[in-house]
Protein backbone atom coordinates (compact mmCIF):
# COMPACT_ATOMS: atom_id res chain seq x y z
CA UNK A 1 0.00 0.00 0.00
CA UNK A 2 2.64 2.46 0.62
CA UNK A 3 2.58 5.96 2.67
CA UNK A 4 -0.70 7.61 2.74
CA UNK A 5 -1.25 11.39 3.08
CA UNK A 6 -5.20 12.39 3.88
CA UNK A 7 -5.14 16.18 4.58
CA UNK A 8 -8.30 17.42 7.04
CA UNK A 9 -10.35 20.05 5.74
CA UNK A 10 -11.37 20.95 9.21
CA UNK A 11 -8.76 23.78 8.63
CA UNK A 12 -9.63 24.53 5.26
CA UNK A 13 -12.00 27.62 3.78
CA UNK A 14 -15.34 26.09 4.88
CA UNK A 15 -17.04 28.64 2.54
CA UNK A 16 -15.08 27.12 -0.57
CA UNK A 17 -14.78 23.50 0.13
CA UNK A 18 -14.80 22.66 -3.19
CA UNK A 19 -12.27 24.70 -3.98
CA UNK A 20 -10.00 23.77 -1.14
CA UNK A 21 -10.24 20.40 -1.97
CA UNK A 22 -8.99 21.34 -5.47
CA UNK A 23 -6.10 22.68 -4.05
CA UNK A 24 -4.41 18.98 -3.04
CA UNK A 25 -4.92 16.90 -6.42
CA UNK A 26 -2.01 14.84 -4.75
CA UNK A 27 -3.61 13.74 -1.86
CA UNK A 28 -4.63 10.19 -1.27
CA UNK A 29 -7.71 10.33 0.47
CA UNK A 30 -9.53 13.67 1.92
CA UNK A 31 -10.37 13.59 5.79
CA UNK A 32 -13.44 14.97 7.17
CA UNK A 33 -14.29 15.68 10.72
CA UNK A 34 -17.31 14.80 12.11
CA UNK A 35 -18.05 16.66 15.37
CA UNK A 36 -21.08 16.92 17.60
CA UNK A 37 -20.66 19.10 20.45
CA UNK A 38 -21.02 16.12 22.63
CA UNK A 39 -18.33 13.39 22.40
CA UNK A 40 -16.22 16.48 21.55
CA UNK A 41 -16.34 20.77 22.27
CA UNK A 42 -17.06 21.01 18.87
CA UNK A 43 -19.91 21.38 16.22
CA UNK A 44 -18.47 20.69 12.28
CA UNK A 45 -20.42 18.59 9.69
CA UNK A 46 -22.83 16.48 8.88
CA UNK A 47 -24.18 13.62 6.02
CA UNK A 48 -25.58 16.39 3.64
CA UNK A 49 -22.04 18.10 3.45
CA UNK A 50 -20.19 14.78 3.33
CA UNK A 51 -22.74 13.88 0.18
CA UNK A 52 -22.42 17.40 -1.41
CA UNK A 53 -18.01 17.06 -1.22
CA UNK A 54 -18.40 13.49 -2.69
CA UNK A 55 -20.10 15.32 -5.32
CA UNK A 56 -17.45 17.87 -5.77
CA UNK A 57 -14.56 15.89 -5.99
CA UNK A 58 -13.00 12.40 -7.30
CA UNK A 59 -10.68 12.14 -4.32
CA UNK A 60 -12.13 9.34 -1.77
CA UNK A 61 -13.63 10.57 1.61
CA UNK A 62 -12.59 9.08 5.27
CA UNK A 63 -15.05 10.43 7.39
CA UNK A 64 -13.73 10.66 10.87
CA UNK A 65 -16.78 10.37 13.48
CA UNK A 66 -16.08 11.95 16.89
CA UNK A 67 -19.67 11.82 17.91
CA UNK A 68 -21.88 10.07 20.51
CA UNK A 69 -23.95 6.80 19.56
CA UNK A 70 -21.65 5.85 16.23
CA UNK A 71 -23.86 2.51 16.41
CA UNK A 72 -27.09 4.62 15.16
CA UNK A 73 -25.27 7.17 12.92
CA UNK A 74 -21.98 6.14 11.38
CA UNK A 75 -24.07 4.28 8.43
CA UNK A 76 -25.67 7.70 7.07
CA UNK A 77 -22.08 8.85 6.53
CA UNK A 78 -21.60 5.51 4.38
CA UNK A 79 -24.76 6.37 2.52
CA UNK A 80 -23.72 10.04 1.99
CA UNK A 81 -20.58 8.67 -0.14
CA UNK A 82 -17.53 8.43 2.50
CA UNK A 83 -15.58 5.59 1.37
CA UNK A 84 -14.02 5.02 5.01
CA UNK A 85 -15.76 5.48 7.97
CA UNK A 86 -13.92 5.74 11.34
CA UNK A 87 -16.07 5.12 14.77
CA UNK A 88 -14.34 6.22 17.96
CA UNK A 89 -14.68 3.08 20.42
CA UNK A 90 -15.17 4.95 23.28
CA UNK A 91 -18.23 5.58 21.97
CA UNK A 92 -19.54 2.26 19.99
CA UNK A 93 -21.64 -0.40 21.61
CA UNK A 94 -21.02 -3.34 19.19
CA UNK A 95 -18.18 -2.63 17.02
CA UNK A 96 -18.35 -5.76 15.38
CA UNK A 97 -21.53 -5.34 14.09
CA UNK A 98 -20.98 -1.64 12.91
CA UNK A 99 -18.12 -3.03 11.42
CA UNK A 100 -19.34 -5.43 9.79
CA UNK A 101 -22.21 -3.36 8.32
CA UNK A 102 -19.69 -0.65 6.72
CA UNK A 103 -17.63 -3.14 5.15
CA UNK A 104 -21.58 -4.58 4.03
CA UNK A 105 -21.80 -1.35 1.85
CA UNK A 106 -18.69 -1.33 0.22
CA UNK A 107 -16.91 1.10 2.99
CA UNK A 108 -13.55 0.90 4.51
CA UNK A 109 -14.38 0.41 8.40
CA UNK A 110 -12.13 1.60 10.84
CA UNK A 111 -11.76 2.11 14.60
CA UNK A 112 -10.02 5.12 16.17
CA UNK A 113 -8.41 5.19 19.70
CA UNK A 114 -8.06 8.40 22.01
CA UNK A 115 -4.63 9.30 23.59
CA UNK A 116 -5.26 7.28 26.50
CA UNK A 117 -7.88 4.55 25.20
CA UNK A 118 -5.64 1.07 24.96
CA UNK A 119 -4.99 -0.55 21.96
CA UNK A 120 -4.96 -4.14 23.85
CA UNK A 121 -7.96 -5.10 24.69
CA UNK A 122 -9.44 -4.31 20.64
CA UNK A 123 -6.77 -6.63 19.15
CA UNK A 124 -9.29 -9.23 18.46
CA UNK A 125 -11.03 -6.74 16.81
CA UNK A 126 -8.60 -6.16 14.21
CA UNK A 127 -9.73 -8.78 11.25
CA UNK A 128 -12.94 -7.16 11.21
CA UNK A 129 -11.36 -3.61 10.93
CA UNK A 130 -9.62 -2.39 7.51
CA UNK A 131 -7.77 0.52 10.01
CA UNK A 132 -7.15 1.48 13.03
CA UNK A 133 -6.61 5.24 13.88
CA UNK A 134 -4.37 6.08 16.67
CA UNK A 135 -5.33 9.80 17.72
CA UNK A 136 -2.08 11.90 18.41
CA UNK A 137 -4.07 14.79 20.10
CA UNK A 138 -7.18 14.94 22.50
CA UNK A 139 -10.09 14.99 19.58
CA UNK A 140 -11.99 18.23 19.19
CA UNK A 141 -9.87 20.94 17.71
CA UNK A 142 -7.73 21.36 15.13
CA UNK A 143 -3.89 22.65 15.51
CA UNK A 144 -2.87 20.95 18.50
CA UNK A 145 0.51 19.70 19.91
CA UNK A 146 1.55 15.85 18.76
CA UNK A 147 1.94 14.40 21.98
CA UNK A 148 4.91 12.03 21.86
CA UNK A 149 3.46 10.01 24.28
CA UNK A 150 1.40 8.10 21.77
CA UNK A 151 4.52 7.16 19.70
CA UNK A 152 4.38 3.65 21.76
CA UNK A 153 0.77 2.94 21.53
CA UNK A 154 2.12 3.55 17.38
CA UNK A 155 4.24 0.84 17.74
CA UNK A 156 2.29 -1.65 19.85
CA UNK A 157 -0.66 -1.11 17.04
CA UNK A 158 1.64 -2.11 14.25
CA UNK A 159 2.83 -5.13 16.31
CA UNK A 160 -0.69 -6.10 17.14
CA UNK A 161 -1.82 -5.48 13.46
CA UNK A 162 1.38 -7.34 12.02
CA UNK A 163 0.47 -10.68 14.09
CA UNK A 164 -2.92 -10.27 13.10
CA UNK A 165 -1.91 -11.14 9.41
CA UNK A 166 -4.75 -8.80 7.76
CA UNK A 167 -4.19 -5.68 5.55
CA UNK A 168 -4.93 -2.71 8.31
CA UNK A 169 -3.78 -0.14 7.86
CA UNK A 170 -2.43 2.66 10.86
CA UNK A 171 -3.40 6.10 10.75
CA UNK A 172 -2.78 8.78 12.76
CA UNK A 173 -3.96 12.32 13.09
CA UNK A 174 -3.31 15.17 15.44
CA UNK A 175 -0.35 17.89 14.54
CA UNK A 176 1.33 15.74 12.11
CA UNK A 177 4.08 18.24 10.34
CA UNK A 178 7.27 18.20 8.91
CA UNK A 179 8.95 17.64 12.38
CA UNK A 180 6.57 14.75 13.38
CA UNK A 181 6.15 12.68 10.59
CA UNK A 182 8.86 10.86 10.69
CA UNK A 183 8.64 10.00 13.97
CA UNK A 184 5.08 8.42 13.28
CA UNK A 185 6.86 6.74 10.37
CA UNK A 186 9.44 4.61 11.69
CA UNK A 187 6.92 3.60 14.85
CA UNK A 188 4.74 2.13 12.27
CA UNK A 189 1.74 4.50 10.66
CA UNK A 190 1.39 4.46 7.02
CA UNK A 191 -1.27 6.45 6.57
CA UNK A 192 -1.61 10.00 8.17
CA UNK A 193 -4.25 12.79 8.46
CA UNK A 194 -2.36 16.61 8.17
CA UNK A 195 -4.40 19.76 8.75
CA UNK A 196 -3.22 22.87 9.99
CA UNK A 197 0.31 21.69 8.27
CA UNK A 198 -1.39 21.35 4.43
CA UNK A 199 -3.57 24.09 4.72
CA UNK A 200 -1.22 26.93 6.40
CA UNK A 201 1.28 26.49 3.53
CA UNK A 202 1.04 28.22 0.74
CA UNK A 203 1.06 25.40 -1.68
CA UNK A 204 -0.76 22.75 -0.04
CA UNK A 205 -0.39 20.54 -2.80
CA UNK A 206 3.61 20.70 -2.40
CA UNK A 207 3.17 20.47 1.64
CA UNK A 208 1.39 16.77 0.65
CA UNK A 209 4.23 15.82 -1.51
CA UNK A 210 6.99 17.23 1.35
CA UNK A 211 4.89 14.83 3.42
CA UNK A 212 4.85 12.19 1.94
CA UNK A 213 8.62 12.58 1.37
CA UNK A 214 9.08 12.54 5.31
CA UNK A 215 7.43 9.75 5.77
CA UNK A 216 8.83 7.37 2.86
CA UNK A 217 12.17 8.11 4.18
CA UNK A 218 11.43 7.39 8.15
CA UNK A 219 9.43 4.30 7.00
CA UNK A 220 10.97 0.92 8.11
Amino acid sequence: MGIQITPSILNADFAALGAEVARIPNADWVHVDVMDNHFVPNLTFGPPMVEALSRSTDLPLDAHLMIDDCDSNAMSYAEAGARSVTFHIESTKAPIRLARELRGHGTRASMALKPMTPIEPYAELLPELDMVLVMTVEPGFGGQRFLDLCLPKIRRTRELVERSGGEVWLQVDGGISLDTIGRCAEAGADVFVAGSAVYSAEDPDAMVEALREKAEAAAP
